[in-house]
Order: C-alpha cells, then structure tokens, then sequence
C-alpha cells in the first residue's frame, strides 16, 4: 500500500491525470462494505492535502463512517462530463482509488467535525478513449504490480 504522494512519485503522470479529474468536480462517489458484506455507494468529497495524503472527510454517525470504522476497504470514483457526440476523444476519462481507509487522529482544527480519514493506496486507475476514441484505454497502478495499459474496443 502507499500514501498518495508515494504513488505519485511512482507515477507521476498518471497521478496528475486522476487529480485533474478529481479536482474538476467537488462530489465524487463512495463504495464501502455494509456490515452484511454487500456494497454501499455513497457521495463524498476527497482532499489531497499538501502533506501528500488523501483524505475523505464524513459525518459522525453516517452509515459510511459506520462501515469503514467496521472495515475500511473503500474505492472511490471521480467522474467527469461526457464529451459532445462531436468529440468523443475529449473526454477526460474517470479514475478510480481504491485502498484502505483509517482514522486520523487527531483531529484537525481547521476542518469540519466528523472522522476523517487517511487512504492506503493499493489500486489507481484511469479509463479514457485513445486520440482516435475508438478504443477504451485502461491505465492503471496497483502495490506490486506497478503501471500497466490495457485497450480495449
């Protein structure tokens, strides 16, 4: 697993594509594990502090807070606009984290009340259309296994 600025200093490019698309919009989705092992997606708001970690903030008592102080596997998803039918080789493609989730402690005075939680990195991905949008390109990073490109059309 790796902090946010370990892995972007593994792979910086990719790491600057996925913050672009993440900073372009402030409510991205949340999937945490229900205490019956099924999913939940939830919305949620996601900080890259400048010490190099990624951060999501909840609200005491919210079901999510529930289920990643219960089990912090957590995968968060970071869309972006649809291109025009026009265009389709603009789109910026949606990224993906997925990792662990664990409280930070303690509490930061500069920010809302509520957990808030520090993100172990194991999975970043990318998907976006190639320059002639007419295959899907999967760039992704995971811990052991480094970048790797897949196409797909």
């Amino acid at each position: 697993m790796a902090s946010w600025s370990e892995f972007e200093s593994v792979a910086p490019e990719l790491a600057a594509r996925v913050r672009a698309i993440f900073a372009a919009r402030k409510h991205h989705t949340l999937a945490t594990v229900r205490r019956d092992g099924s999913p939940r997606v939830s919305g949620i708001e996601v900080e890259f502090r400048a010490d190099g970690q990624l951060v999501l903030g909840m609200m005491a008592g919210s079901k999510k807070a529930d289920d990643v102080m219960r089990d912090g596997r957590i995968a968060v998803q970071g869309l972006s606009e649809d291109p025009p039918e026009t265009d389709q080789a603009s789109w910026p493609g949606d990224a993906r984290i997925g990792g662990i989730a664990a409280l930070l402690t303690p509490r930061l005075e500069d920010h809302p009340p509520g957990p808030r939680f520090g993100i172990e990195i194991h999975e970043v991905v990318h998907t976006h259309l190639n320059d002639a949008a007419d295959t899907l390109v999967i760039d992704s990073w995971h811990t052991g296994r480094g970048l790797q490109t897949q196409g797909r059309r």
